[in-house]
């Protein structure tokens, strides 16, 4: 076997039962053939806009060793081509056997808010003092979750995979998949609720990460949230014997003793099971010191070092779109700025408040403002309108002094919100930009959030020019 193969040819051949006529290597895998690289093995699967097989050619150009393909690709050595009956179905098949081939602690991570955060988080903690493999990005559905499991290396000794579900049914075929040791759910809430009549429906499709739980496996649980019970029962009812809680009330197994908050990083000392612990975590927020618990929760729950891991949350940067901070500068004297808070990957009712609340925690430079740019939350079924007017209530506990609203869903927000703070509604993101510019000044602070369809990425990034204007200005 090469040093530091993923897989081998032979191993491909076993797996997938097909033909393959070279001996190669490969060191990673790939379903995008624009960041395919080399010496990875490229599978051609068809989308709903797009059919692989057509980049079959640039993959294997940009150094695929092989591409597993279910028909003929033409001006390509055959010999580079791995036929089988289903492509999709071939990717299965190699995250179990990527999988099985392990016996190593696996932590599944779900949750209607902070998967992401807590998924790369995590990954930090353990990977302070252990090789951490991780699902990356938002890979947590269908097929993110096999071809996460297929890149987990053969000598990792953890792996933290996050499954993602918008319908009942999705998520128990993903935690079967993934086989975890640990299922943590971060909380449950109205997210992705189109397809569910209730918050407690939403908690049952979580609860199926149950469902592969492995025997003596451990569930850990928000004590803080209103499904807890809900969701204990749920686990009793799978089978699981060990459940570890964790919140901000002493009832929780793992709960807070103090917090304190800075703009940048929140300090925090908890009760970890019998143990006391003072750490640092490198995000600013109540809702990231609930997560740094789950997390510890899950350290522990693995074996992991929690000194480490303590010092692996210190580490912690916000990611990009999930509330990554910038600095504007608006002269060249370095005395004129603003800050952006990115928060434009996506939204839910919970996940709109924590910003909110997290912006209300931060310092004002003098003669500053609190300014919310808030687009459409995507998803909420039939209380979308009155869960979007309702967050006005966030708002003015926030003492949020400047709202801007884009898109159709907030306009129920806008038509809620005091004449004072209402910076307009716009109905593109387009039409927010200029109006938005002009009204920005030294010492702002300013919030934007939105689901990921509303492109409000493209709003951080028209703030961020304002630097580049001011230093062509300065010239």
């Amino acid at each position: 076997m090469t040093l530091n193969a993923l897989w081998t040819a032979r191993e491909i051949a076993q797996v997938l039962s097909a033909d393959v006529k070279r001996d190669w290597s490969c060191h990673g895998i790939s379903i995008d053939s624009r960041t395919c690289g080399d010496g990875d093995l490229f599978f051609a699967l068809d989308g709903p806009n797009s059919d692989g097989h057509d980049y079959v050619r640039m993959a294997i150009a940009r150094g695929a060793v092989a591409a597993i393909v279910s028909r003929e690709v033409t001006g390509l050595d055959p010999d580079l081509l791995i036929r089988v009956d289903d492509v999709r179905q071939a990717l299965d098949m190699l995250g179990r056997a990527g999988r099985a081939r392990v016996d190593i602690p696996v932590i599944a991570i779900t949750g209607s808010v902070g998967k992401t955060g807590t998924k790369e988080a995590l990954k930090q903690a353990l990977g302070r003092s252990r090789k951490t493999h991780a699902s990356v990005l938002s890979y947590n559905n269908d097929i993110g979750v096999p071809l996460s499991l297929a890149r987990m290396p053969r000598d990792a000794d953890f792996g933290i995979f996050e499954l993602g579900m918008n319908h009942p049914g999705e998520l128990g075929p993903l935690s079967k998949m993934v086989r975890p040791d640990v299922a943590l759910i971060t909380t449950v809430e109205l997210a992705h609720s189109e397809f569910f009549r209730d918050v407690s429906e939403i908690a049952d499709a979580k609860a199926e990460i149950f469902d592969g739980l492995r025997p003596g496996g451990t569930a850990i649980l928000n004590s803080d949230n209103h499904q807890f019970d809900h969701l204990r029962e749920r686990a009793g009812q799978a089978g699981v014997e060990n459940i570890i809680s964790f919140g901000a009330n002493d009832r929780a197994d793992i709960h807070i003793l103090r917090q304190v908050f800075h703009d940048t990083c929140s300090c925090v000392t908890a009760r970890v099971g019998g143990n006391i612990m003072t750490f640092k975590i490198g995000m600013a927020g109540a809702h990231w010191v609930i997560n740094s618990l789950a997390i510890l929760a899950a350290v522990e729950a693995v074996g992991g070092d929690l000194g480490l891991a303590g010092l692996g949350l210190a580490e912690m940067r916000p990611l990009p779109g999930r509330g990554r901070r910038h600095r504007v500068f608006l002269d060249d004297s370095g005395e004129s700025s603003l800050l952006v808070i990115d928060e434009s990957y996506n939204a839910n009712p919970a996940s709109m408040k924590a910003a909110l609340d997290t912006l209300a925690r931060m310092s004002r430079d003098k003669g500053g403002r609190f300014i919310a740019v808030l687009g459409d939350m995507a998803e909420l079924g039939k209380k979308s309108a009155t869960l979007h007017g309702d967050l006005a209530g966030g708002v003015e506990e926030a003492a949020i002094d400047r709202v801007y609203t884009v898109g159709p869903r907030m306009k129920n927000l806008s038509g809620r919100l005091a004449s004072f703070r209402n910076g307009g509604h716009f109905n593109s993101r387009e039409e927010l930009e200029a109006t938005l510019i002009r009204d920005l000044r030294p010492g702002d602070i300013v919030m934007v959030k939105g689901s990921r369809a509303c492109g409000l990425d493209k709003v951080v990034e028209r703030i961020l020019d304002m630097e580049v204007m001011a230093a062509k200005r300065a010239v």
